[in-house]
């Protein structure tokens, strides 16, 4: 069966984790757009605050305060969308918290809680959403990272998760097509993004961490997801570094494993001391209504090869990716 999706201006879509980073700039940019939104947070106070933005412009958007390493909260999404707007087309499985620290020193305790958020969020998610679309159709999209193909030190178990959302992603995808589902399943991978992503996470480095370059802004992985919500496509790399450096180190395993410990673990401390415990998402709600984070250097607005990729140039896009990833890390590798 097809997989034709809605226009934009067609449809109704769910995004959780919207108070905040990605997904609040993808809400902001979905409701210019005309689209209808359901949107959950933990933040409810923040999300209350961008309901009434969006809808003080013109537009239509649900909050729903939800937990979604709860099921049941997911089942709140649900019915929130049923009855304001009869149900959705696209669900965006977008909330998900950071951790910071060598494995041996993080409590089991936390990296069970961010499999919770990151991993069985998705997974409750995409289910929910699966039993809405699979036979009128529609469009899941979850959103993983760079590090769902390519583990990084000092950030372990977030790259755990990812890797296991990618799994679960690919394994319900393939079941879904078996089945000739009208129902479009995406991955959506992006790099390190100027969100409040390091201030949120839970830290157990001496000094606030911060993102390594290159850094994009949110904006560019909210223009990817708002593609996938009318463009069915298995999955997307968000930033030409991340998709050089999951390919560079399918080739050469052992160089980027080198290059990587000395140019990522050095540079993931800042020279700030670190934030309050209590600011951690993991365990408590940020309630700050901000796309961006505070990374000091430049920031890209744009990424040229995701754009690429959009067009159908994917095989020179991935081959510009992972040559520029492959020199970047040699480089650094001599240093």
């Amino acid at each position: 069966m097809s997989k034709t999706l809605k226009k934009l201006n067609q449809q109704v879509m769910v995004i959780t984790g919207a108070s905040s980073g990605i997904g609040l700039s993808t809400a902001r940019m979905a409701a210019k757009k005309g689209v209808r939104l359901v949107l959950a947070a933990r933040s409810e106070g923040a999300l209350n605050q961008l309901a009434d933005e969006i809808v003080q412009a013109g537009g239509q958007a649900v909050p729903v305060g939800a937990d979604v390493s709860r099921e049941e909260d997911i089942q709140l999404i649900v019915e929130a969308a049923r009855q304001a707007f009869g149900g959705f087309d696209t669900w965006v499985n977008n909330a998900g918290v950071g951790m910071y620290g060598k494995l041996e020193e993080v409590s089991v305790d936390d990296m069970r809680r961010l499999f919770e958020i990151n991993f069985w969020g998705q997974v409750y998610g995409s289910l929910a959403a699966v039993a809405e679309l699979k036979a009128k159709g529609g469009a899941l999209i979850n959103v993983g990272s760079t590090v769902s193909e390519r583990a990084i030190p000092l950030q372990g178990m977030y790259s755990a998760s990812k890797h296991a959302l990618k799994g679960f992603t690919d394994a319900l995808r393939m079941e879904l097509e078996a089945e000739g589902a009208p129902l479009s399943v995406t991955l959506i991978k992006p790099g390190p993004i100027d969100t409040p992503f390091p201030l949120n996470a839970r830290n157990y480095l001496d000094a606030e961490p911060q993102h390594v370059p290159p850094v994009y802004a949110p904006e560019t992985v909210a223009r990817a997801i708002l593609h996938a919500a009318e463009h069915p496509v298995r999955d997307v790399f968000v930033g030409g570094g991340g998709k050089g450096i999951a390919a560079f180190g399918q080739l050469a395993p052992g160089a980027t494993d080198r290059a990587m410990r000395g140019f990522v673990i050095p540079r993931t401390k800042s020279e700030k001391p670190p934030l309050p415990r209590a600011a951690n998402a993991l365990e408590y709600p940020s309630e700050r209504l901000a796309e961006r984070g505070d990374y000091p250097g430049h920031v890209k607005e744009i990424s040229v090869y995701t754009r690429v990729a959009q067009t159908g140039l994917l095989r020179g896009a991935v081959l510009v990716g992972t040559g520029l990833a492959g020199w970047g890390l040699w480089r650094s590798s001599r240093k």
